[in-house]
């Protein structure tokens, strides 16, 4: 990919990982912690028009979304530390990101772990595989570049 993250520290703990160029458009915050994955959905965003904003675990994904408020997160289930499920969690849970609409992006994708997901309370559910352009379809149903 001619597409690689540039990193600027927002915060002592945690840091924006913003891609290269950065768009005018809406905010994505890709939460993923398979770097090759994560840049494929950086790609994709960015080639749509996106702003993205990258975090490699849940609770860099939280600490990002709660100083940058992005339109939208994508956000893996399975990552280190804080899985993807607290991480929703707590966004929904907090008064200043339950209005940020989730969409989990995983490769669990059995019934058990969709409705584990929606009881989390992301706003829809994806499971990996998701070719480029279902990925883009469902992104633009909450936000458009």
């Amino acid at each position: 990919m001619g597409c690689r993250p540039r990193n600027f520290v927002a915060h002592p703990t945690a840091s924006l990982r913003m891609s290269s160029p950065a768009p005018s458009g809406p905010t994505i915050l890709v939460a993923e912690d398979n770097d090759e994955q994560r840049s494929l959905y950086v790609a994709i965003l960015n080639s749509a028009g996106y702003r993205v904003l990258e975090a490699g675990d849940g609770a860099e994904a939280v600490e990002v979304a709660r100083r940058a408020l992005p339109d939208l997160v994508l956000m893996d289930v399975t990552m280190p530390g804080t899985s993807g499920w607290n991480a929703v969690r707590t966004l929904k849970e907090s008064p200043e990101t339950h209005h940020i609409p989730i969409i989990v992006v995983t490769g669990l994708a059995s019934t058990w772990d969709r409705d584990a997901s929606l009881a989390a309370g992301c706003d829809e559910y994806l499971a990996k595989p998701v070719p480029p352009i279902r990925l883009l379809e469902e992104v633009r149903k909450f936000v458009a570049p």
